[in-house]
């Protein structure tokens, strides 16, 4: 217990520790300075009281605190759980059948994209096979097959020919971007494979892991490039460069996660491919109609 009774002097009967000088008697002095530290010392003792009661009371508070900020983490969970599910889910598709070679898409990705000459984010294969078994496959350029200038073969030794573009497979497991020594090369929340150019160093590792030749140097930037399928277009609502361009309708752009996109309803109606299957990258590239060949 604390001790509130001034202490007198034993020589002077000062309880001011002997520096005051006063004259004032001890008794009188004793009288005044007990009841003004009493009441210090109640006033003290209540507020510790109080104090000690806040705390004793205070885990009650916190469990309270910890259950309404659990209401309210599960519902900003949920929260976020819906905008999660309404991020769009992107998927490309490709009818080799209606693609006739007419390089328009090219064009457009070319002006879209700032693509330097010599490069491309997407290309046109034409595929011809013959009856000896062979197969000749040739690349078509932007003036598209009619005036191309390829070679003119006889069409008795053709057994079947058809066109496959060619672009980003945006893979769900993306072997470029587990090589990528600076993390430049990333997933988008709507699962498309971008390159940050503020990281990366143009070492060329995602160029040598794509399975797909879709990547290279953009020798304007020294940066790893390639198709994004136009995602500053898509996230606006708005339709990749190469699909807007088409004019046969063989490039479909959608949402996945849209079970009445156009695209969707077509995944689950007609039989498709991936090219490289074997590789387990899980592209989101589909094909309709697509030869063994290619794949």
């Amino acid at each position: 217990m604390f001790n509130i009774l001034p202490q007198k002097d034993s020589n002077t009967g000062c309880n001011c520790d002997g520096g005051c000088g006063s004259e004032t008697s001890a008794d009188e002095l004793t009288e005044a300075e007990f009841l003004k530290s009493r009441r210090g010392f109640l006033e003290k003792a209540t507020t510790f009281m109080l104090g000690t009661a806040s705390l004793t009371l205070l885990p009650a508070s916190l469990v309270l605190s910890k259950e309404a900020a659990g209401t309210a983490g599960k519902a900003a969970t949920g929260a976020g759980a819906a905008a999660i599910e309404q991020t769009p889910l992107y998927g490309f598709m490709v009818d080799t059948e209606r693609c006739i070679g007419a390089g328009k898409c090219l064009t457009a990705c070319r002006a879209e994209n700032d693509v330097p000459e010599g490069f491309a984010r997407t290309w046109v294969e034409r595929y011809i096979h013959l009856k000896d078994g062979t197969v000749q496959v040739d690349t078509v350029p932007e003036t598209g097959y009619a005036d191309a200038g390829l070679p003119i073969l006889d069409p008795d030794t053709i057994e079947r020919s058809y066109f496959v573009p060619k672009l980003c497979n945006q893979c769900v497991d993306a072997p470029c971007n587990q090589v990528c020594p600076t993390h430049a090369s990333i997933t988008s929340p709507e699962g498309i494979e971008l390159i940050d150019p503020e990281l990366c160093i143009g070492c060329s590792y995602c160029v040598q892991a794509c399975p797909y030749g879709i990547r290279f140097i953009n020798p304007k930037t020294n940066n790893a490039d390639k198709c994004d399928w136009c995602y500053h277009r898509i996230t606006k609502d708005e339709q990749p460069a190469c699909v807007e361009a088409c004019p046969t309708g063989a490039r479909i752009f959608g949402r996945l996660d849209d079970p009445n996109s156009e695209i969707s309803k077509r995944l689950r109606k007609l039989p498709t491919s991936v090219l490289k299957e074997h590789l387990g990258t899980h592209p989101k590239l589909y094909y309709l109609d697509l030869p063994q060949e290619v794949i």
